[in-house]
């Protein structure tokens, strides 16, 4: 899986930082960055969280390969 930021979306409330502090980062410039863009499948459930709770719709998960 692969998790992308749409930063013309992020407003960095960060509910994703708060569920996964190893995957993302608000940073100093209030948008929410990738840590780790390609997390193990054992981090799965909390990424789909991550993503579904974003209130700016701004991230997405895709599947590689």
């Amino acid at each position: 899986m692969k998790i992308n930021v749409d930063l013309n979306r992020c407003t960095g409330h960060g509910f994703c930082e708060g569920l996964a502090e190893d995957i993302f980062e608000v940073g100093q410039d209030g948008v929410a960055h990738l840590l780790d863009e390609t997390p193990g499948e054992d981090r799965r459930d909390v990424v789909e969280e991550a993503v579904a709770m974003c209130p700016t719709k701004a991230l997405s998960l895709h599947e590689e390969g």
